[in-house]
C-alpha cells in the first residue's frame, strides 16, 4: 500500500463572481422603484382624464323647488289664487272655504270660552283625495292678514265649538268632513287670505279671502 500525499495547507480557492444581474440583487429598491412609477403614471393619466371631463351641474336646492311647486299649486288656472268657494289642493287634501264668520267674542255656551281680541272662524270643506286615510287638524292651517301678520289656530277653542271637526280628526279615501277652523285674532285685524295645510310640513296651498266664487 503506498503512502498518502502530506495534505496541502495553501490558501482557498476564490469563489467565481457573482453574475446575477443589478436588479436580481437589489430586490427591495426594485420593488419601490416599480411602485414609484406605477404612481407617476397613474397621477398623470388622472390628471389628464380631469381636464377633459365636464364639470357636474350645481345641485339644485330642494327647499327651492319645494317652495315653487307650493306656489304653482296655490294658484288656478287662471294666473290668481283661488277664492272663496273655489277649491285648493295640498298634498291628499282638497280644501274648499265655504264661509267666513269674524267678530265672534266667546264660543261654548257658559263653560266656554272668550276671544282675547276676537274669533274669526273659517267654513271649510276638507276632501281626501288620497288612497288612504289622513288626519286633518286645525292646527295646521295659518290664517294671513292684510298686513303680512300670521295667525295660528286656536285648537282649544275650537274644541267648546260643537261641530268643528277640526281638531285630528280622520278623513278615509274618498270622504269630506265640514270643519270649522277658529283663529283669535286682534279686533281690529283684517284677514285676507288663509293658507292651508294637509299635514305640518307640507308645501301649502293659499285661498283669497277678499275674493268669493
Amino acid at each position: 500500500m503506498s503512502p498518502q500525499p502530506p495534505p496541502q495547507w495553501g490558501p482557498a480557492p476564490e469563489r467565481p463572481p457573482d453574475r446575477r444581474g443589478w436588479f436580481a440583487r437589489h430586490r427591495l429598491l426594485t420593488v419601490l422603484l416599480a411602485v414609484t412609477t406605477g404612481l407617476v403614471i397613474l397621477g398623470v393619466l388622472g390628471s389628464l382624464g380631469g381636464q377633459d371631463s365636464t364639470a357636474p351641474p350645481p345641485a339644485t336646492k330642494t327647499k327651492t323647488k319645494t317652495k315653487a311647486k307650493a306656489k304653482a299649486k296655490a294658484v288656478t288656472d287662471s294666473g290668481r289664487l283661488p277664492g272663496v268657494g273655489e277649491p285648493a289642493r295640498d298634498g291628499k287634501f282638497e280644501f274648499t272655504v265655504t264661509r267666513l264668520q269674524p267678530g265672534v267674542g266667546h264660543i261654548g255656551g257658559a263653560y266656554g270660552q272668550d276671544a282675547q281680541g276676537q274669533f274669526y272662524l273659517v267654513h271649510m270643506t276638507v276632501k281626501n283625495i288620497g288612497d288612504r286615510a289622513r288626519t286633518f287638524d286645525g292646527a295646521d292651517q295659518k290664517l294671513i292678514d292684510r298686513n303680512g301678520s300670521k295667525y295660528s289656530a286656536d285648537t282649544a277653542a275650537a274644541i267648546h265649538l260643537d261641530g268643528s271637526d277640526s281638531f285630528l280628526q280622520q278623513i278615509n279615501p274618498g270622504n269630506a268632513v265640514d270643519g270649522i277652523v277658529v283663529f283669535d285674532v286682534p279686533k281690529n285685524a283684517d284677514p285676507v287670505r288663509i293658507e292651508l295645510h294637509d299635514s305640518l310640513f307640507s308645501g301649502g296651498t293659499t285661498v283669497d279671502l277678499t275674493r268669493r266664487r
